[in-house]
């Protein structure tokens, strides 16, 4: 039996593409949230757990066994390589969990992968296809203002400025999906549901 076509959707920092992934959803399209996966098992995935408080300490959990999110965020903040030892904890861990879930979706014609560092990662590579959501920076950046208040605008530089530029982006994309508000959004998904559900039947 022939496993259903992998499909990465990623985008960067306020592009809208859990709003996008929503829609294919809708469509009946499985989606696999590589974000919120992530943080499901760092409490619950008893090796992360495990690597994590061995290399970050004791504090990195509360008694109750929840993950004290904002002492691991001050560790690794403002230290690249701390961000990478906890990433090269928790992206093996996502994509064995991600392996399951295929396991579990395989009546489907294709599923997305929804991850913002799709590209930076390499994960890609693993998939048949990917979908970026597009919108300017400005635009990103007044979305994640209003939606997260806590965040500085400096943060939001800060963010966008490590993740890869859209020119980037649109050459190793696939398909395209313009979310700057002067295109309809659900056109763009429909047309490319059709060609991916195509792609998968034949």
């Amino acid at each position: 039996m022939t496993r259903p076509l992998l499909v990465g959707i990623t985008g960067g920092i306020g592009s809208g593409k859990s709003t996008v992934s929503r829609l294919f959803q809708i469509l009946g399209v499985p989606v696999y949230n590589s974000d919120d996966r992530g943080k499901h098992l760092m409490v619950h995935h008893q090796p992360l757990i495990d690597q994590i408080r061995k290399a970050f300490g004791e504090d990195s959990y509360f008694g109750d066994g929840t993950l004290n999110r904002s002492y691991l965020a001050s560790e690794v903040f403002s230290n690249e390589e701390k961000l990478k030892l906890l990433n090269s904890f928790v992206h093996p861990a996502v994509g064995e969990d991600f392996k399951s879930w295929i396991a579990t979706h395989t009546d489907a014609n294709y599923l997305l992968k929804e991850t913002a560092l799709l590209f930076e990662t390499g994960i890609y590579k693993e998939l048949d296809k990917s979908i970026c959501v597009m919108a300017s920076r400005s635009v990103r950046a007044e979305r994640v203002v209003l939606r997260d208040e806590q965040r500085s605008m400096q943060e939001i530089e800060n963010i966008m400025d490590k993740q890869l530029s859209d020119g980037q982006r649109r050459k190793l994309s696939d398909y395209l999906i313009d979310n700057n508000g002067d295109q309809l959004l659900i056109p763009q998904v429909l047309k490319i549901h059709d060609e991916l559900s195509n792609l998968s039947g034949q």
